[in-house]
């Protein structure tokens, strides 16, 4: 690991190298192609000293660069932790396919993979952890298991039925935004049609004496309708963007949710050690040790304590139980406090989000009727232009 007060990066060397399609089982047992990323590390050192060892390298998948960042959200909550390239491809009006496999976005997330473990790696704070560390250079590390680091035993109805939510927002937000995608790059298209029948009336027009002011007026009608697009274009993405930002103030809500978790799961770690305290305690005290437990087997093989030993022991416990019983006492009052603040948010938080949501869509609405006007009105003046020939 690194010294105290020093950077991860300045000890290893790291870099995400290549994307390789696979092909594998999910949690359902359904098949599915995926994408790993090869993380190569090299120690700093070896390399000043003149020597050029192979890098060490695993294969990690993006779900599990989230669980990462998951897990450093939670355990460092002061912290402004750097964010993980965009999860999925977007259209971007036929410069790029909506497949995750694309080689564009997946050559596009590598690099924002490994922009963010350098940034990680080069925090005063973040690049300390054990787990990141772990991430980077043991294949079979806890990173999977981080999930599941801090299931609690009482988990609040609320708080698992928020991150339900959020889990839902995200997903149908970004089907929404998909559909929306796919709409738009069809009006796209219609839009540019309009622009060849601009070019077919206009050139048709000098080949005709009668009908050649109509035609020529029905193509400047059509032509003004195709340059419009890029209006609409820039009023499509402002949509897009208002939903884009539900798509993090879901991630922010998991974020509370995994907080109160921790906080929760802190609470039962502490009652649970002082809990076991006073059953030392009082085992001590009476001498009635459990015969299966490890103390009992101790004094089975070695021999009951002395009086002295057993009256250090006692005053040893007694002290940590104090400590114990203060620990609990605090951690009950911060998991309180944390209780009463956050989902008095959340409640602001949902009554924003309707809001925002609602005037989105009902801008979105409107924007489209507007759009479907004007392109009876492009029709209608073209129909009266043709009615003139």
């Amino acid at each position: 690991m690194v010294e105290e007060g020093s950077t991860l990066l300045r000890r290893m060397e790291i870099s995400v190298a290549e994307a390789e399609k696979r092909t594998g089982k999910n949690t359902v047992n359904m098949q599915e192609i995926f994408t790993v990323y090869l993380i190569e590390t090299r120690p700093i050192d070896a390399i000043t000293e003149g020597h050029n060892p192979a890098p060490d390298s695993l294969w990690r998948r993006y779900s599990e660069f989230e669980i990462l960042r998951n897990y450093l959200l939670v355990t460092y909550p002061f912290i402004v932790v750097p964010p993980l390239p965009e999860k999925r491809a977007e259209f971007v009006w036929h410069k790029l396919s909506a497949d995750n496999m694309d080689p564009d976005f997946v050559e596009r997330r590598r690099v924002g993979l490994e922009n963010f473990l350098l940034r990680v790696a080069s925090h005063s704070v973040l690049s300390n952890d054990k787990i990141l560390y772990h991430f980077l250079t043991e294949a079979d590390s806890r990173i999977k298991a981080l999930s599941a680091t801090f299931r609690v035993k009482n988990p609040d109805k609320r708080f698992t039925e928020m991150k339900h939510y959020s889990d839902e927002l995200q997903s149908l937000t970004s089907q929404l935004l998909r559909v929306r995608a796919r709409v738009a790059d069809r009006l796209y298209g219609v839009y540019k049609v309009h622009g060849n029948y601009g070019r077919v009336f206009s050139e048709w027009s000098a080949l005709e004496k009668e009908m050649g002011d109509g035609l020529q007026s029905a193509g400047h009608h059509m032509d003004a309708y195709a340059a419009s697009v890029d209006d609409m274009l820039e009023e499509e993405e402002h949509y897009a963007d208002q939903l884009k930002e539900y798509l993090f103030y879901a991630e922010a809500l998991r974020a509370v949710c995994r907080k109160h978790e921790l906080t929760q799961y802190e609470l039962e770690t502490a009652s649970s050690d002082l809990i076991s305290k006073k059953q030392q305690r009082e085992e001590l005290a009476t001498g009635m040790v459990r015969t299966f437990s490890f103390k009992g087997m101790t004094n089975k093989l070695f021999g009951q304590e002395t009086p002295e030993q057993r009256e250090a022991k006692l005053s040893l416990l007694e002290e940590q139980i104090v400590q114990g019983e203060e620990t609990v006492t605090e951690k009950t009052v911060e998991c309180e406090e944390y209780v009463k603040g956050a989902w008095v948010d959340m409640q602001r938080f949902k009554e924003q989000k309707d809001r925002d949501l609602r005037e989105a869509l009902i801008g979105y609405a409107v924007m489209q009727i507007s759009m479907c006007k004007k392109g009876i009105q492009v029709w209608t003046n073209a129909k009266e232009c043709f009615h003139k020939m």
